[in-house]
């Protein structure tokens, strides 16, 4: 067969498949009956609205704010890069705060010069924090930081609400192995049509 009429075939053979197969209609079905990333986290600010409300997490950062850092931080975004998210690199601190709040730990949050357990013991005692931080060669702020830490992890406050966002990005991600699997398998469909399609040109 000449090229130009084979090339020709072959481009009347997708515009056939195409039709066929309906490959771009059910995408657009998909994506206007499952959720995306904005109502994920307009969902979670809800929650972090209640939580607020109750008064168990003081904050700078808006509901929707805090979503979106539950959110970057699933998808591996460091506290500054969510803090740019947010709009202002100048916030990876409270950022960091927050997230920390939430029991969204980082490995780093760990690393901790010291023994936990001789930090908990010079907490007990009437030591001031500065003379706690200079016993364990530390500055006040980075002690402060360390307690933080320790604390909420130890905090199951927020424990119940935690476990309805973990719900929510549990459907999420479920939400985007449909929507893969969905669209793996409709290319599947056009490429048998194709190979099918094609012996009876050749």
């Amino acid at each position: 067969m000449a090229p130009k009429k084979r090339q020709k075939d072959l481009l009347k053979l997708f515009s056939d498949i195409t039709q066929k197969t309906k490959i771009v209609e059910p995408m657009k079905q998909l994506h206007g009956t499952l959720r995306d990333q904005d109502a994920v986290e307009r969902e979670i600010a809800l929650i972090m609205r209640e939580i607020q409300d109750r008064g168990f997490f003081k904050t700078k950062l808006e509901p929707i704010q805090l979503a979106r850092l539950i959110t970057a931080f699933h998808a591996g975004k460091n506290d500054t890069e969510i803090a740019r998210e947010l709009g202002d690199e100048k916030l990876s601190k409270t950022v960091a705060r927050a997230r920390v709040r939430l029991k969204l730990f980082r490995e780093l949050d760990f690393n901790m010069p010291f023994d936990q357990a001789q930090m908990r013991t010079l907490m007990s005692t009437d030591k001031t924090m500065r003379e706690i931080s200079e016993e364990l060669g530390i500055s006040p702020t980075t002690l402060r930081e360390y307690r933080h830490v320790i604390e909420q992890k130890e905090d199951v406050t927020l424990d119940p609400y935690l476990e309805r966002i973990r719900d929510v990005m549990e459907d999420r991600d479920l939400t985007e192995k449909m929507a893969s699997g969905l669209q793996e398998d409709t290319l599947g469909e056009a490429i048998d049509v194709s190979e099918s399609d094609s012996i009876e040109i050749n």
